[in-house]
């Protein structure tokens, strides 16, 4: 890397890093001019001439990296990605006022995990034992301490402080298998596009120094070309946190590690095979005329009765002269149009696995003398279902295993959410009155002038 920097939404550079001689601080206005002045550009990457800017937001922040060299573009996002979670780890959240607030904390962290332009060791644990956000008495540091820290930062387990700085009254691990899926059905029902984006969270609250060892399904399949069966688990691939032993993993597809103290993700993957939905959208618009279009939307579980979902948010598109739309059946919940959003938004705080419910309306449409095309966007769903992989990924056993041989708490818990990816097709419809007009044609007698 040649520069970092970090903008915040009106362009002011609140964080700045020159690495080379031949960079100036006014390229921080090219940036400031071609990308948050400029809000055509969507592309994370934008090149002019030599100089490339990689950039991610997040709340209105810039986290900007340049260089002119051929970067390794998976590399530069994942250092950026890295200070973000390491901001967050120190302030609790990354905005403009924690970065103003704590702007000479943030200088300590980039000056430490960027050596001249090139990464070095951003593990969380190891960074907060010498660059701390409290007030320290200056001191001469004991040669131990200095010793200790030596130790993990440059050994076997950098992720991790030595087995007696670490020490909880009760030992507890906690796992969360989070999927988001997305899906994309056609008005039929039929799957045009399904995928599950993972990760397994963990929290580690455990003393001293111990062995995990983490199993997931007997069938779990991860290269593509390898057949599983109908009933495995197929994942496309996978990353895990550099503290797994990946040769345990390959032999056994258990996972063996010494884990980070406090939270982090020990794993992510992706699904693209034998997905499990857990909502199914069965959508019914006709168009009345040119004033009127009516909506029956039925939702169906797929789970098990014991399971629930929660938070349900169903997005109904309507067209773009829409005046007014009144609900008449509702099956549960409460709907409502918002006409600055065009659709109809209906929310169902609790839908139980094994129910079905449905909504009814009618959308009142302004004429117009001529007919205006309707995009038609799909009808969008959100959702949380706990307790629930659409992947099938499932949590076999979790061991700890410690010297002391001291008794741990391990809590495992599912959750399979949707957030904006989820969406059903609305067919072409046509209006009610060609659709008659199709049906007398067809029930009549033969005309000359069809014949012809």
């Amino acid at each position: 890397l040649q520069a970092f920097f970090i903008f915040n939404q009106k362009g002011e550079v609140l964080i700045s890093r020159l690495y080379r001689t031949d960079f100036k601080r006014s390229i921080a206005d090219v940036f400031r001019i071609q990308v948050v002045s400029n809000s055509d550009v969507r592309s994370p990457i934008i090149t002019l001439g030599s100089t490339s800017f990689f950039h991610v937001r997040v709340n209105n922040l810039y986290v900007v990296a340049v260089t002119k060299t051929n970067a390794n573009a998976a590399l530069v996002f994942e250092f950026c990605y890295r200070f973000i979670n390491i901001c967050k780890s120190y302030f609790g959240k990354m905005d403009e006022e924690s970065i103003k607030n704590n702007f000479v904390v943030v200088y300590e962290l980039v000056d430490e995990i960027n050596d001249f332009g090139y990464p070095q060791n951003s593990e969380i644990d190891t960074l907060k034992t010498y660059i701390t956000t409290e007030s320290v008495v200056s001191a001469t540091q004991a040669p131990e301490v200095s010793s200790r820290i030596t130790a993990q930062a440059t050994g076997a387990t950098s992720w991790r402080r030595s087995g007696d700085d670490v020490k909880y009254k009760k030992n507890e691990a906690f796992v969360d298998v989070v999927e988001v899926v997305n899906w994309m059905g056609s008005a039929k029902g039929t799957t045009l596009r399904a995928d599950v984006d993972g990760h397994i969270q963990m929290r580690a609250y455990l003393s001293g120094t111990p062995e995990c060892k983490f199993g997931l399904n007997d069938k779990l399949v991860i290269d593509r070309g390898a057949v599983g069966g109908g009933d495995a688990v197929e994942l496309d691939d996978c990353q895990f946190h550099q503290c797994v032993r990946l040769n345990d993993f390959d032999a056994d597809r258990s996972i063996s590690f010494i884990p980070p103290d406090g939270e982090f993700e020990l794993m992510r993957y992706r699904a693209t095979s034998n997905i499990k939905l857990p909502l199914k959208v069965i959508p019914t618009v006709t168009e009345i005329g040119t004033t009127k279009v009516s909506y029956d939307i039925t939702l169906k579980t797929t789970f098990s009765a014991k399971l629930s979902a929660t938070n349900v948010v169903v997005r109904i598109p309507t067209p773009l002269n829409t005046t007014d739309v009144d609900v008449g059946i509702l099956g549960t919940g409460k709907a409502k149009y918002v006409p600055a959003e065009n659709v109809i938004v209906w929310k169902i705080a609790r839908l139980q696995g094994g129910q079905e419910c449905s909504l009814s309306a009618m959308a009142q449409l302004t004429s117009t003398t001529t007919r205006q095309v309707w995009a038609r966007p799909p009808i969008d769903v959100d959702f949380q279902v706990l307790m629930f992989t659409a992947s099938g990924l499932i949590v076999r056993f979790l061991k700890v295993f410690e010297k002391s041989n001291y008794h741990s708490i391990k809590w495992v818990r599912y959750l399979t959410k949707a957030n904006g990816g989820y969406q059903v097709r609305v067919s072409n419809f046509f209006p009610l009155a060609f659709l008659q007009l199709i049906g007398y044609l067809s029930s009549s007698k033969p005309r000359h002038w069809l014949q012809s």
